[in-house]
């Protein structure tokens, strides 16, 4: 029998209206804490607000969350490092140390609490539940890991995926985990992308998120040297190639000078993993 473990977790709510207390859900956040794990899943856009809240402030609200997201990165990381003093509590408690209660307009809910043998499941299903379950316009046709598959599939067949491994790019202010990066020198850390939205907004949306989190990172000089490449996938819809292309460039601005390959030179991409360790070995 798998093990399972006791979770709590709280919602992110946006109140548009303190009088009428109106609100929709925009995010969750699960701890788990026999393990001190806190993980969180935000909206990226304000399609569904919008169309609820038509006068809602884009700006003020996009500005809110990446506040609250940064909050609780913070969160996270100082649990994983907690040791043995790992909060008492529950997930509304470590999510009111990355938003303390005030009279804005985002809000926490009361915790809920369950079991699971899967947090990362538990929290997708928590989201898709409570948050994204009338927003279909904005839902991922392709995951990230689905990008990622080809790639992975590749450098089996050329005995190269033993190389990668889990890598945590740690700056001044803020830190990204990657899950393949492999050293030849420096860092090279792979990220799939998959840009396989409803709309031009989100696609622009996700790929500043990014530009954001390298330069969180690499803020104050203290990161050590690293390579970002991006894996991306294109939207399905044909006419959001533009959006794509716009994606793309946002991407090519973000610090460290990212390679990015789309899916048609995933064969370019192993080949250059392949000559790299290559070289590495020979230098051994």
């Amino acid at each position: 029998m798998t093990d399972k473990t006791a979770y709590s977790y709280t919602l992110l709510r946006y109140v548009h209206d303190v009088l009428t207390g109106e609100f929709v859900n925009v995010g969750v956040v699960l701890f788990i804490p026999s393990t001190g794990l806190v993980s969180f899943k935000l909206r990226g856009t304000i399609g569904r607000l919008k169309g609820v809240f038509p006068d809602i402030d884009r700006k003020a609200f996009v500005s809110s969350m990446a506040a609250v997201r940064n909050g609780l990165k913070l969160v996270a990381k100082s649990e994983r490092e907690s040791g043995l003093l790992k909060s008492d509590g529950d997930a509304s408690v470590l999510a009111r140390r990355a938003l303390p209660p005030d009279d804005s307009s985002l809000q926490w809910s009361p915790p809920g609490t369950g079991i699971t043998a899967s947090p990362d499941e538990t929290l997708t299903r928590l989201f898709e539940r409570f948050v994204a379950r009338y927003d279909t316009h904005h839902r991922v046709r392709r995951s990230d890991d689905e990008v990622w598959r080809p790639v992975r599939q590749k450098l089996e067949e050329r005995n190269l995926a033993q190389h990668l491994q889990e890598k945590s790019i740690t700056g001044g202010v803020d830190d990204i985990v990657f899950r393949h990066a492999w050293k030849n020198g420096q860092w090279h850390v792979y990220e799939p992308l998959s840009f396989d939205l409803a709309d031009a907004e989100g696609i622009k949306t996700k790929a500043r998120e990014w530009l954001g989190h390298l330069s969180a990172v690499v803020a104050g000089g203290k990161t050590e040297p690293f390579k970002p490449h991006f894996i991306v996938g294109a939207p399905s819809n044909p006419t959001l190639q533009d959006a794509f292309r716009s994606a793309i460039s946002i991407l090519e601005q973000a610090p460290n000078h990212p390679e990015i390959f789309e899916e048609s030179e995933l064969d370019q991409l192993v080949e250059q993993i392949e000559n790299e360790v290559r070289d590495h070995r020979a230098e051994a």
